[in-house]
């Protein structure tokens, strides 16, 4: 169990370094009048510290060693 959540910690880990963040778009409806219709796309970014990154990483191996070491 250990082993498992260790390897997806360090996958989490490795995602959020390598992309640094999340966007995604939301569209917002700025004119409907009859026929008429305007929109604006927006895009928001959720930002990953690099520190939230590296934490994953580390707990992930830690996790994973101590987990080999325990059935050794």
């Amino acid at each position: 169990m250990n082993k498992t959540f260790g390897m997806l910690l360090i996958v989490v880990g490795l995602l959020g370094l390598v992309l640094g963040g999340v966007s995604y778009t939301t569209s917002e409806k700025l004119v409907d009048i009859g026929p008429i219709h305007a929109t604006h796309d927006t895009t928001h970014t959720m930002p990953w510290a690099p520190i939230a990154g590296v934490v994953a990483l580390a707990a992930g191996i830690v996790m994973v060693v101590v987990d080999r070491k325990r059935l050794a």
